[in-house]
């Protein structure tokens, strides 16, 4: 479904990313980590559209990617990106209002109810029914979290983008996270790529685990040089993947984004 073929990323002074190659089939769960400064959220936002490589290409379904944010990728960050100042339902509502009417964002009769009854569904679907009129300031940590997937996947996204988004949850909300995005990921048929500086959550989320490094360091110059997919592990792997963190200096759990 997804290839990347050989892509850079270069900043003035510094190479984030180099020669990145990768193949992913549909519905696979990619789980990523690395080290501190690595160029994993910058891989992300080049999936998402955000950013545009240096050299290389990026390729769904044959398709080059176009690069901008659309609406078959979905993304989801660590600080909840919901908007205070709508409801639970409202905060849902708006991506099927903007994209059934982007110049007024809202509808209205059959087609409004209609997009009420899909938000509604969607809440359900996230364990949010019961709190459609609430604000997101009246939400806990980890409803604010199901907020934000709902607003997601509510465009029906094929491809899913998690960028640390269970990081600041407290363990047993955690746990319920994960069962919720495992079902999703099976009811939905997504193809999701998530990070996370847990690799404990990367092995028992996803199906395959990339490991971000920097294979060429010059210590005089340290940003001549970018990071890579250094390894490329089934989740089976864990033990071996252990001592790969331990090479790269990262102990699990300790790991963050750049």
């Amino acid at each position: 479904m997804i290839e990347v073929r050989n892509v850079w990323k270069r900043y003035p002074g510094k190479t984030v990313l180099e020669n990145v190659r990768l193949r992913v089939e549909k519905n696979e769960f990619v789980t990523i980590v690395g080290a501190s400064g690595c160029g994993k959220t910058t891989f992300l936002r080049m999936l998402l559209g955000e950013v545009e490589p240096c050299e290389g290409s990026i390729r769904i379904e044959g398709a080059p990617l176009v690069p901008e944010p659309r609406a078959d990728r979905g993304v989801v960050f660590q600080r909840y990106s919901v908007f205070p100042h709508l409801t639970v339902l409202g905060n849902v509502l708006l991506g099927l209002d903007l994209g059934d009417a982007p110049w007024l964002g809202r509808t209205f009769g059959r087609r409004r109810a209609r997009n009420v009854a899909r938000a509604r569904e969607m809440l359900a679907r996230v364990g949010l029914e019961r709190s459609a009129h609430n604000y997101p300031s009246e939400l806990s940590g980890g409803m604010q979290q199901r907020l934000a997937l709902a607003q997601t996947l509510i465009t029906e996204p094929r491809i899913l983008l998690l960028d640390e988004p269970f990081g600041a949850l407290d363990p047993g909300i955690r746990s319920d996270m994960h069962e919720l995005v495992r079902e999703l990921h099976r009811e939905l048929d997504l193809t999701v790529f998530m990070i996370t500086h847990d690799i404990a959550e990367g092995f028992s989320l996803g199906s395959r685990l990339l490991v971000f490094d920097k294979p060429r360091v010059d210590p005089h110059e340290p940003d001549l040089y970018g990071a890579t997919i250094t390894f490329d592990l089934p989740v089976g792997h864990r033990r071996r993947a252990d001592s790969i963190m331990d090479d790269i200096n990262v102990k699990p759990g300790e790991e963050h984004a750049p």
